[in-house]
């Protein structure tokens, strides 16, 4: 069997927008064009290559084999013509990584550090909500996805989530006095910033105040952790953090960690699609020691 390239650049193109009226658009032909020329494929290689969900195509298992060697395929036939253009060969990688938007900036350097600076390695970050990356994991824009919590896969989304660290969450304010303040009672009536309701973090610490009767004076509910970082830091109020937020605050004494709080914790998970082949470097990032995930940044 002599595989057709026309074809299978069709094919390529229709997976990626995961709409064959688009696809057609942008191909500049018409919709039983693209259709015949897909149908084609799929007989030469003797799979179905798309599942229908409406006016949707999501690609089947075959199809996702597919679209990774055309992803390849593709790639390198952009890297032949940058080379005859330029005189100088790219042969460089492309990792996309997408991350929830609240997650810890620090983690996800700490979590791609082995990766950075590498001049074979063309690295893209993407950030936006769960859902949104999901969508994007499952068109294949996407190789791994950072999240604060886990999914659950099935035939027709076959997300795979490993978690990656987990760390408890502390309550973290200015430097004060150096003795050990009884956790949790010492918040009562203390101003504090935390995580938004819908936050898993923010549900644990409301329960735990539940328990022990303690009413702190919310005084902000932040769901970005960057932006957490930052007002924790300049207006010496306490916060409900997980160390790793501030991992160089508290290295340099700007801020102090009062204790964990009993049971409450945040978890770091990747999440990636079931492949036969999974990329080496998707391999190395998830096969990385939790504490070394964790661990302080060099200076």
């Amino acid at each position: 069997m002599r595989l057709n390239y026309h074809h299978l650049y069709y094919f390529w193109t229709v997976a990626r927008v995961g709409h064959l009226t688009k696809a057609a658009e942008s191909l500049h032909i018409s919709q039983s064009a693209l259709s015949g020329q897909i149908r084609k494929l799929e007989e030469s290689l003797g799979h179905d290559l798309f599942i229908r969900e409406g006016r949707r195509l999501k690609l089947s298992e075959a199809g996702r084999v597919a679209f990774n060697y055309a992803e390849d395929i593709f790639r390198q036939g952009e890297e032949l013509s940058a080379l005859f253009r330029s005189g100088a060969q790219t042969n460089r990688e492309i990792l996309k990584v997408g991350a929830v938007a609240t997650l810890s900036r620090n983690f996800q350097e700490g979590f791609l550090r082995p990766l950075l600076g590498r001049k074979d390695l063309e690295l893209k970050l993407q950030s936006g909500s769960l859902d949104d990356l999901l969508r994007r994991l499952s068109a294949h824009r996407l190789d791994l996805i950072l999240s604060n919590q886990p999914v659950q896969g099935d035939d027709q989304n076959p997300w795979r989530s490993r978690r990656l660290a987990r760390q408890p969450v502390s309550v973290i304010g200015p430097p004060g006095d150096t003795s050990m303040p009884e956790l949790p009672k010492f918040l009562h009536g203390r101003n504090l910033i935390v995580p938004g309701p819908d936050n898993h973090v923010r549900q644990a610490f409301d329960q735990i105040c539940e328990y022990h009767g303690v009413y702190p004076n919310i005084i902000a509910e932040v769901d970005d952790m960057a932006m957490m970082r930052l007002l924790t830091r300049d207006t010496r109020n306490f916060a409900i953090l997980p160390p790793v937020v501030v991992r160089d605050e508290l290295r340099t004494g700007v801020l102090r960690d009062y204790g964990a709080l009993p049971g409450v914790y945040e978890e770091f998970y990747a999440i990636s699609i079931r492949r036969q082949f999974q990329q080496s470097l998707v391999t190395g990032l998830l096969n990385q020691p939790a504490d070394e995930l964790l661990a302080s940044l060099p200076d």
